[in-house]
């Protein structure tokens, strides 16, 4: 046995508009009761806006408090290590070490040293919560003195599964949807993806904006191709307005055959009945879907698949929403727990409002790109956005 070496810790938590106060103090005291059952404290707190210049210099200020160990935790998910958090610990002169943990719940780890030599850890949304989780596995290890490398981590794969430890119990019908028992680790979610090309958009005048011409391509063809080419699968059409038209513009020997296409016939009574009509021809077995409205041609493949990468509600991660310099956007990904209640929608609202209702589960994910904010509903803009494409 190693014993633990009394260390004391750095918090820096990054913040966006919509981060709730009760939710960052919960995260201190999770973090001090954390660092105290290994023997440690929490010596230093610091508060910053989501900007990787801004929690660069609170790692800063967190080393000339000599902590022993730095953590992270971030308004948003990271993703990759081109995210806000792993480029901030660059910034100040650190680097990583390693992204990614192959367990449940705790995936989205990343492991760092500061220039001094200090451990920095961006923390998975799991240590928000007391619980047993990835976080411990590697913060134990840390306070006791024990070089973790990346292969260390990766072993860790082995047994990973920690969503039902006797510390951790999880609903039944929950477990069987959310992984295979029968596997070592988790399985990857299946994530649906429903275009929305049902619209008559009266603002555009007599032209259909789906089919306007975005640098040659019309608009809705340019969304699908970028959900084709991301992880999302399997995907559904769902029109309304002219859909002859746009069923012939999204056809071609370069779109996958699995494309279902569904018509809705009542797309004038506004915007749930199309998402209703789209829910109805998903396959049961998927764990979410991508919600992409066909008049957002600057979203990315990436940008979905940023998405898709964060997605993670035994973490507390349900809803995932794209967001550019702190301003939500689209497409949002949906867990298939609230199917039921976007089936009960009316009228020509999308599912937004549960967004609020259900706000402890979504998970903001910043975005390089400003396409998530971007949608086309007026010649105005359409004129710009096909300049800007």
């Amino acid at each position: 046995m190693t014993p633990f070496i009394p260390t004391a810790a750095g918090l820096i938590q990054s913040r966006l508009p919509q981060t709730k106060e009760s939710v960052l103090d919960k995260t201190v005291d999770v973090t001090r009761e954390r660092m105290e059952r290994y023997g440690g404290s929490l010596d230093f707190e610091q508060r910053c806006r989501h900007d990787s210049a801004d929690i660069s210099d609170a790692i800063a200020q967190a080393i000339q408090q000599d902590v022993g160990i730095v953590l992270i935790a971030g308004a948003s998910a990271i993703t990759d290590r081109r995210d806000v958090i792993p480029t901030a610990i660059v910034q100040a002169g650190g680097q990583i070490e390693h992204f990614g943990m192959p367990v449940d719940p705790g995936n989205l780890l990343l492991l760092g040293r500061l220039a001094n030599d200090t451990p920095v850890i961006g923390l998975p949304g799991c240590a928000r919560s007391p619980k047993t989780n990835g976080f411990d596995w590697i913060l134990e290890r840390v306070l006791a003195g024990l070089k973790v490398s990346g292969d260390d981590i990766k072993r860790m794969g082995v047994g990973g599964l920690l969503k039902e430890i006797p510390s951790r119990p999880l609903p039944r019908d929950e477990a069987a949807r959310d992984t295979d028992m029968s596997a070592t680790a988790p399985r990857v979610p299946k994530i649906a993806a429903l275009v929305m090309a049902a619209g008559q958009s009266r603002r555009m005048g007599a032209e259909n904006k789906l089919l306007a011409d975005v640098k040659g391509t019309p608009m809705v063809r340019r969304v699908l191709d970028q959900v084709v080419a991301s992880d999302a699968g399997p995907i559904a059409v769902v029109l309304g307005h002219e859909p002859e038209r746009v069923k012939e513009c999204l056809s071609g020997s370069d779109i996958t055959p699995d494309i279902t296409f569904v018509e809705n016939p009542d797309f004038e009574q506004g915007l749930s009945t199309s998402l209703i009509r789209g829910l109805e021809v998903l396959p049961d077995d998927i764990d979410g879907v991508v919600i992409c409205l066909g008049d957002m041609p600057r979203v990315a493949s990436d940008d979905i698949n940023r998405l898709i990468a964060a997605f993670s509600p035994i973490e507390g991660r349900a809803i995932c929403v794209p967001t550019h310099r702190g301003k939500r956007g689209n497409p949002v990904l949906w867990s298939h727990r609230f199917f039921d209640e976007m089936r009960h929608l009316h009228g020509d609202v999308g599912a937004r409002h549960l967004i609020g209702e259900y706000a402890d589960v979504v998970a903001e994910i910043e975005m390089e790109a400003d396409g998530v904010l971007l949608d086309v509903d007026t010649p105005k803009k359409l004129s710009d956005i096909a300049a800007l494409s």
